[in-house]
């Protein structure tokens, strides 16, 4: 991976080329009138030498973060930062993970983040922004998170006003969060079987992060008639005739993983068959940590045509906590037989593909954008502190980012650059300077040559993802061996002191 510069972003888009560094970009970010790539970081160094633009946290953590962190688990190889998490005792806690911030400091602009989330449930994977409190008088404290990432894709963004403190000490915080999988999460849950069941136990189970409510478990005899359309509905057993729900039957029993102590309250298993969705005591709460599950058991055998439930919390006119999978099993006999499931990593898994990840500050303004597209806009009124860039993996408590298991050990965030852009309004496209450059022969098989360079000039040469292949510090001679190059369209880049220059060649 290379360093970018203004200059090469001005060779690629005065050239048209669509390529896959900057394909990202917002709309507003236009390259080609004012906004130029001011700093980056595309990690293609010596892991050493991370040292030389990062400081790290040597420590352990706070809070809700159960993890100590560490120079040791940022490490750079083959073009990529990977921020690690281990499962190791140091610092006085269970986990080790890394978060790294810049020596240097930032303002308005675009910055913009391309990375993959560590591949477990409990990790929080951060690009943000933080003033720190050390800022000049007048000027706020702030954190600008366009992405504190939970597994599988989890988009959460957040802006913290840490000055103006309320008498609790509490600061205001905005939060907002996007799940981007394209599965939709659902307050009820309906499964038809397509050849009835017979058994005497039913088995529903959950790695959910956190706990959460099931109002209703319908575990329903076949029923020519059909099932209840609106299943978070009081009485909804009423709602078809024919129905039957053995859940309700005489002698059906409820045991659980366990349930959430709320004082004066019952959250027992035996509300999932009260025939209430929604009041006091209308729900089994599960505990916060570890597998969640629920099992139900007939006095006899009984004949499942349909199972039906209902999950979450109403506030208002949104339901709240819905969960991120589950597993409903029957027992034939011998062995539990699985019926149906769902998870919402089946629709994307952020730790399997890079996205990037980018935030547009202004004066009045802040936008956060997630592979190239706006997803939440918030106008601002306050005079901020400039902030330095931070990227941090951590291990959240509570079930706050999911599940904290042994799956999270050997995991890593995943980072393929960092990118700061500013705008000027003198800068644009013709800022190139120098006499025409000629390339011959263009096709060309074994060399290129050039006419209109001098020999303290720079030469790059680039493929059509950005890559750069070829570099002379110093151009010694204007004919250049490209025979190792494949077929191809290929950029180049001469920098002098005067400007730089710039155009295209095939390689056949």
């Amino acid at each position: 991976m290379k360093k970018i510069t203004h200059a090469h972003i001005l060779l690629f888009f005065t050239l048209g080329l669509s390529l896959n560094s900057f394909a990202q970009l917002p709309s507003e970010i236009d390259l080609d009138n004012g906004w130029y790539l001011s700093w980056n970081d595309e990690f293609d160094y010596e892991d050493s030498q991370l040292d030389n633009n990062w400081i790290s946290q040597n420590g352990p953590s706070g809070g809700m973060v159960i993890c100590s962190r560490w120079r040791e688990n940022a490490v750079v190889a083959n073009g990529i930062l990977e921020l690690q998490a281990k499962k190791e005792n140091r610092g006085g806690q269970e986990w080790t993970a890394a978060s790294i911030w810049t020596k240097e400091k930032f303002h308005y602009g675009y910055y913009e983040c391309k990375y993959k989330y560590a591949g477990a449930t409990g990790t929080n994977n951060s690009f943000w922004m933080w003033t720190g409190y050390d800022i000049p008088e007048g000027e706020k404290a702030v954190e600008l998170d366009p992405n504190e990432g939970h597994y599988p894709n989890k988009v959460n963004t957040n802006i913290h006003n840490w000055t103006d403190k309320h008498e609790d000490g509490s600061h205001d915080i905005w939060p907002e969060y996007f799940e981007m999988g394209g599965i939709e999460k659902e307050v009820a849950y309906t499964h038809k079987l397509s050849t009835p069941i017979n058994t005497n136990k039913i088995r529903f189970s959950s790695n959910h992060g956190s706990h959460f409510h099931i109002g209703e478990f319908r575990v329903y005899a076949p029923n020519a008639n059909g099932y209840p359309k609106d299943a978070t509905a009081n009485g909804a057993d009423n709602e078809v005739d024919g129905l039957v729900n053995h859940s309700r039957a005489t002698g059906t029993t409820f045991s659980a993983s366990g349930n959430y102590v709320i004082d004066g309250r019952n959250t027992s298993p035996e509300n999932v068959a009260d025939g209430v969705n929604l009041g006091s005591a209308a729900s089994w709460i599960t505990q916060k940590e570890g597998e969640k599950w629920l099992e139900i058991s007939f006095s006899e055998s009984k004949e499942v045509g349909c199972i039906q439930f209902t999950n979450g919390w109403l506030s208002g006119s949104t339901w709240k906590n819905l969960i991120d999978n589950y597993k409903i099993e029957y027992h034939n006999g011998h062995e539990w037989v699985e019926i149906a499931d769902f998870n919402i990593a089946y629709g994307a898994d952020f730790s399997e593909e890079f996205h990037t990840v980018g935030m547009l500050w202004t004066e009045d303004v802040i936008k956060y954008y997630f592979d190239g597209e706006l997803i939440r806009t918030f106008p601002h009124d306050f005079v901020t502190a400039e902030t330095k860039i931070y990227l941090s993996l951590a291990l959240l408590s509570d079930g706050l980012a999911g599940a904290v298991t042994d799956a999270i050990d050997g995991t890593s965030m995943k980072v393929d650059y960092v990118r700061y852009y500013q705008y000027n309004e003198n800068t644009s496209v013709g800022t190139t300077a120098g006499n025409k450059v000629e390339v011959f022969p263009n096709p060309a098989s074994n060399q290129i040559s050039f006419k209109g360079i001098s020999p303290n000039d720079s030469l790059s040469i680039f493929d059509a993802t950005g890559n750069r292949l070829i570099h002379h510090d110093q151009v010694n001679e204007s004919t250049i061996n490209i025979a190792s190059l494949p077929q191809g369209m290929y950029c180049y880049l001469i920098e002098s002191q005067h400007g730089s220059k710039s155009g295209t060649f095939i390689k056949n």
